[in-house]
């Protein structure tokens, strides 16, 4: 016994880090993934800064106006959108945030274990986890404010040259204060619910390596299932009323909204279940090769792991799809509204105030991207021994490459058009609820009612094959990492 408790000890204490344990506090910040995470904390905080910052901005020169200065519609329906954008990107940081702990703690399965069974508590590991990502949301939204401030300042300025300046406007906001501190907490909770993994790990699996539920198990948990079909019925219900009472006031878009936010989080939790499947079947129309056979089986093997993946890339191209499908069926229920011809003016300012939104949802877009590339780096390391394995029975450095590279092919494929099914959706739901009982000049007699929804074709094929190239560039990193996998680390302890 006294040897076992000597063995049990003495692998504890080579899994422990040593920045734990005689090094440095935050020596954890150096995990891979870490980096990542503080970057998408840092994007999502600086957005909401600048979104405030130019809501003040556009407010103050609004208001010296001489014309429009004593309304403060146009003023309330920026800050509106300047609220839902940053909703949006919160959200979206929420959800990578969660799934790269998640796939941090896979990886940390076996040093998990061996504190399981020298004495420490489930619940106490995933509070430690849970202030690392408080630690990461702080520091993100510290640097945030700074970087989100700089570019502030740095865009008015150049607005104050081609417009003129406005003397009232002061860059010492408050507000920006609300974003951060929101980034701050959201990466907090998103740790929170990405380390509930920690709660099923067992002493018993200190003997393994990083380990990931395999199918069966995956989809052998109802109450996260039932709990995600639920939010997915109830979203598609207040979906469906937005549309309803969209018709009726302009105020459906609210109701939308909540039932966009519902929806997708219940896709997202039940991807475990609807992504593999979708996933391998794609694998299908890539030959049946023994590389392309066992791309696609590992959609299956580890569901957990690919659907994160594939996740992270339909909210991306779901984002990027709505507000382009959303603005141009905008454009089509002014015109209808307005007896069937637009005023060339306003058209002009539709599309400038479309291109502006553009490239803001962009930017929730590439948090997604970096949670993908973040997502392919950390399950080629932990897939060391997997990939050393393979190595051993055979395959070749361009197999194993070839293998990594048809997994992100398969995600990009199907998580694209998935994507684009769901952003298609979004998008003419968001304009039929907010514009459906608009009435328009020159008659006002007659509101926009329902339409078909508007597809922006070029916008779409600039999403499709952007999102290719990104997928595949991502992959490119964890490509090179495996093939450095040496047949002798399939057979390694850690």
């Amino acid at each position: 016994m006294s040897a076992i408790a000597s063995s049990t000890a003495s692998s504890a204490a080579r899994l422990v880090p040593e920045s734990s344990a005689t090094g440095p506090r935050f020596g954890w910040l150096r995990d891979r993934g870490m980096g990542a995470s503080i970057l998408v904390a840092v994007l999502s905080a600086a957005f909401g800064v600048v979104l405030v910052e130019a809501t003040a901005y556009i407010g103050v020169m609004l208001q010296s106006d001489p014309y429009i200065g004593a309304s403060g519609t146009l003023a309330l329906v920026v800050q509106v959108l300047t609220v839902l954008l940053i909703g949006v990107a919160m959200y979206v940081a929420a959800i990578v945030t969660a799934n790269t702990f998640s796939t941090i703690i896979a990886g940390r399965t076996r040093h998990i274990a061996l504190m399981r069974l020298i004495g420490g508590s489930a619940r106490s590991q995933r509070a430690e986890v849970a202030r690392q990502g408080l630690v990461v949301g702080m520091i993100g939204a510290a640097v945030g404010i700074v970087v989100g401030v700089l570019l502030a300042a740095g865009g008015i300025a150049v607005a104050e040259r081609l417009l003129g300046p406005v003397p009232s406007f002061t860059l010492v906001q408050p507000a920006v204060l609300i974003p951060a501190i929101g980034v701050a907490l959201t990466t907090w909770g998103a740790a929170w619910v990405g380390s509930r993994r920690v709660l099923s790990v067992t002493p018993l699996q200190a003997i393994a390596g990083s380990v990931e539920r395999s199918h069966e198990d995956a989809t052998a948990r109802p109450a996260r299932h039932i709990g995600g079909l639920v939010l997915v019925i109830s979203g598609i219900a207040l979906l469906v009323l937005g549309v309803l009472a969209g018709l009726v006031n302009p105020l459906g878009v609210v109701i939308s909204f909540f039932g966009g936010i519902l929806s997708f989080t219940g896709l997202s939790l039940s991807a475990v279940v609807v992504m593999p499947p979708l996933l391998r079947l794609v694998g299908r129309l890539f030959g049946r090769s023994a590389t392309a056979r066992l791309a696609a089986e590992n959609a299956l093997r580890y569901p957990e792991r690919s659907s994160r993946m594939a996740i992270g890339v339909v909210m991306g191209v779901t984002l990027v799809t709505m507000f382009a499908v959303a603005l141009e069926s905008v454009k089509v229920l002014l015109t209808k509204a307005a007896g069937g011809e637009m005023d060339p003016e306003f058209a002009l300012i539709m599309d400038s105030f479309a291109a502006v939104m553009m490239v803001l949802v962009g930017v929730s877009a590439v948090i997604a991207a970096v949670g993908l590339v973040n997502l392919l780096t950390i399950g080629v390391v932990q897939r060391k021994r997997e990939l050393g394995l393979l190595r051993a029975i055979g395959l070749s450095n361009r197999q194993v490459r070839s293998m990594i590279m048809l997994e992100s092919v398969h995600i990009t494929v199907t998580a694209t058009v998935t994507g684009l099914v769901l952003g298609v959706a979004y998008g003419w739901i968001a304009a039929q609820s907010l514009l459906g009982s608009v009435r328009m000049p020159p008659n006002f007699d007659q509101a926009a009612g329902l339409v078909a929804p508007a597809v922006p074709w070029i916008p779409v094929a600039v999403i499709v094959v952007a999102t290719a190239v990104l997928t595949l560039v991502a992959a490119a990193a964890p490509t090179r990492l495996a093939t450095r996998v040496a047949p002798v680390e399939a057979l390694a302890v850690d």
